[in-house]
């Protein structure tokens, strides 16, 4: 593997969000509208933006309508790379990188190749990147495909609270938990530890009185903080010294963690080994040793959580989602 990059950045660290905005929708109206077997995820199950749109590509029944590529937990300098399937290739792609996928749209592509992308596999070129968007389509664009029993992750009737939820939790939790990380100055990073516990002790007020973040039922805005908390104790609070209290010592929190993270299409897309991997490795300016903890013990994410009481239906009127298919299933962990 090439060098990695550099991701402390003097001061406070600053997030580029600018995506490939195009969309992929019923009408088609960028150019690429909703077919199924066209288009392929390219997720990695390390990174906590595309473990997003693993969860709702599950939860939704997306399986038989749009692939999924998986990069390993590992990248360098130029890309997100396919070294975890034979000879290094994406078996429907055909390429060793995700950044040819990119460039065979854009050829001067000037930003970070980042996960997840959705490619367009007529043509292999990436369509877009932008996770945030990604999901949200998932839900209201690709209705014509999703299994019989798909939950409502982004109900008309309550969009605009899951939206002003997502935007908080986003700024403060997302995201607040990389400025900690990357943070190049003392008090740069002092600033981002008060204004990321802040958040998380607010979250446990809400949530101690309610099963879900928005309604009694799983939504999008539980997708989006489950995939931060689930990376908090085994890289988060060592790595990324967000070391006030471990996610187990927070009890509504841990509780609501492990609600979802044993709800179907939720702990069945988590590779902690990778997590672990990615974060401690690729973040060579942070840990330069490339050393992976061998902790924590993470058997506690299958303990009764009692979030029951609380009343709410994960599914609403709907069902779990089935296993997922056997070339998807995450390796057991102990």
């Amino acid at each position: 593997m090439t060098t990695q990059s550099s991701y402390v950045e003097p001061g406070e660290f600053k997030r580029d969000t600018n995506y490939i905005d195009t969309r992929i929708t019923a009408d088609g109206r960028d150019g690429y509208p909703v077919e199924p077997h066209r288009y392929r995820l390219v997720a990695a199950r390390a990174c906590p933006w595309a473990n997003r749109t693993v969860i709702v590509r599950r939860l939704l029944g997306l399986e038989g309508v749009i692939s999924l590529g998986l990069c390993g937990p590992t990248h360098d300098k130029l890309s997100w790379t396919f070294d975890l399937d034979p000879g290094g290739v994406d078996p429907v792609l055909g390429i060793p990188r995700l950044r040819d996928a990119y460039l065979r749209r854009f050829p001067d592509y000037p930003r970070g190749i980042t996960v997840p992308a959705l490619v367009d596999v007529p043509t292999g070129a990436v369509v877009t990147n932008d996770y945030a968007r990604m999901t949200l389509d998932f839900s209201t664009e690709w209705t014509a495909y999703h299994r019989p029993g798909a939950p409502q992750l982004y109900p008309e009737p309550l969009r605009a609270e899951i939206d002003e939820i997502n935007a908080v939790v986003f700024r403060e939790v997302n995201n607040g938990v990389y400025r900690c990380g990357f943070a190049g100055a003392q008090d740069a990073y002092e600033a981002a530890y008060d204004r990321l516990f802040a958040r998380l002790d607010w979250l446990s007020e809400r949530l101690a009185t309610q099963r879900y973040l928005v309604g009694d039922t799983i939504t999008e805005a539980d997708v989006r903080l489950f995939t931060t908390l689930a990376r908090f104790d085994p890289v988060y609070h060592g790595h990324f010294k967000t070391n006030r209290s471990k996610l187990s010592e927070m009890p509504v929190l841990w509780a609501y963690a492990r609600d979802l993270f044993q709800t179907p299409g939720f702990g069945d897309t988590i590779d902690f080994g990778q997590i672990k991997t990615h974060y401690y490795v690729v973040h060579a300016d942070i840990n330069p040793t490339g050393v992976v903890p061998k902790g924590p013990d993470l058997s506690n994410w299958l303990t009764p959580h009692g979030r029951e009481a609380l009343g709410g239906r994960p599914f609403g009127a709907g069902t779990p989602p089935p296993p997922p298919p056997e070339a998807e299933r995450v390796p057991a962990f102990h």
